[in-house]
């Protein structure tokens, strides 16, 4: 039972390169199949979330954090009767174009590739699945239909507005297959950027007081999380941290998840939308938070930012993350016999923003163990990023 606003799958553009359609699978179930069978995927496991994997067991990933948001976003899709299986494959895919080390790997490769056409983590995402990933017979990507092609794209809303650059990956890709980047994407798509708002908020809580990153004294400078932390406090008092933090993060979700039905229903009446494409042509997103939780986000988010993102222990780590990416990137280029055998041939092409792409598309394959791995294979010395 989906709403007339929903994506209709029976009205999907479909793929590019033409398939049989699954006698069991609706076509956003089986591009949800896809992602979750892509080795792509599975290499989020060993990417960098805020954490790396060795500075503990129970820290996010980027698979367990693209878990936490497809769950989430399921959720939100289901309430609103949107199509879930779309909105949850957009949700599973925002993140498979992530280089190693996270956002610390990213600037790195940015940096690196700046006479390239940069790096740009969800133009790379829309490579992996267009072009990198090659498990298939028949053609190299995953071959997903258009719509979930546009909402990994347009997620976060129309592309080019405002003078803000495209990224270049994703201008040469429209260029054959039009992804219509000056409108907004579905709100299946929508609805995925947004619990991935909510899962982060709410995740790097959790991991950022495991890491001694904060206290529960110092996060109620937060009102939006000291409002939730009196209310346990009342209900439990005395609780151990253990589970004072899990209640926290569990209450914080649900009035994000809350806020965020409650806001979108008003905007959906007030829009009347009688088509998914009613949704794409509309002034402004959709999907959305109120204004009081944007505030109360907007605190909680300067608060991550000092205390966990920021934090003395992040930053130097992640400095050294960012030098050796630098250097590995620097290494292929000058030398790609140091490249397996099948990532070389390109690497040595006469093109050079080619060749730089090539091994840019290398690098952001690697998770963080590779990648250290790899660093240590061809330098002296490699830092401990502990």
């Amino acid at each position: 039972m989906l709403a007339p606003y929903a994506q209709d799958v029976r009205q999907s553009r479909g793929r590019r390169l033409s398939e049989p359609q699954s006698p069991t699978r609706r076509p956003y179930a089986r591009d949800r199949d896809r992602i979750l069978h892509s080795t792509a995927f599975r290499r989020l496991n060993h990417k960098t979330q805020v954490f790396i994997y060795h500075e503990g067991d129970h820290y996010r990933s980027r698979l367990t954090h693209s878990l936490e948001v497809s769950q989430i976003a399921r959720s939100i899709a289901r309430a609103l009767q949107a199509d879930e299986d779309l909105t949850e494959a957009v949700a599973l895919a925002h993140d498979l174009g992530h280089p190693p080390f996270g956002h610390a790997g990213e600037r790195a490769l940015d940096a690196a590739m700046t006479d390239a056409g940069g790096f740009d983590h969800n133009a790379q995402s829309l490579r992996v699945v267009t072009e990198l990933e090659r498990i298939y017979g028949g053609f190299d990507g995953l071959n997903l239909t258009w719509e979930t092609l546009e909402g990994l794209v347009k997620h976060n809303g129309p592309l080019g507005r405002a003078g803000k650059p495209v990224p270049e990956p994703i201008l040469d890709y429209c260029q054959t297959h039009d992804l219509e980047l000056d409108s907004f994407a579905s709100l299946e798509a929508q609805i995925a950027a947004l619990a991935d708002d909510i899962a982060y908020n709410a995740h790097d809580i959790d991991d950022g007081y495991r890491a001694g990153c904060f206290s529960f004294a110092e996060l109620a400078s937060v009102p939006f999380a000291a409002r939730h932390l009196d209310e346990l406090d009342a209900i439990f008092p005395g609780i151990e941290a253990a589970r004072r933090l899990y209640e926290l993060k569990r209450r914080l979700i649900t009035a994000m998840v809350d806020d965020l039905l409650h806001e979108t229903r008003e905007r959906l009446a007030a829009l009347q939308p009688a088509s998914a494409d009613d949704i794409r042509s509309a002034e402004r997103a959709t999907a959305g938070f109120s204004p009081s939780m944007l505030d109360d986000l907007g605190q909680l988010r300067t608060f991550l930012y000092a205390r966990v993102y920021r934090h003395p222990r992040v930053m130097r780590i992640m400095g050294d993350a960012e030098d050796l990416v630098v250097e590995l990137f620097q290494r292929y280029r000058s030398d790609p016999a140091a490249l397996p055998p099948e990532w070389r041939a390109e690497a040595r092409s006469n093109d050079p923003r080619a060749s730089a792409r090539h091994v840019a598309d290398f690098i952001a394959g690697q998770t963080d163990r590779y990648a250290i791995a790899e660093h240590r294979r061809l330098f002296d010395a490699t830092p401990d990023l502990r």
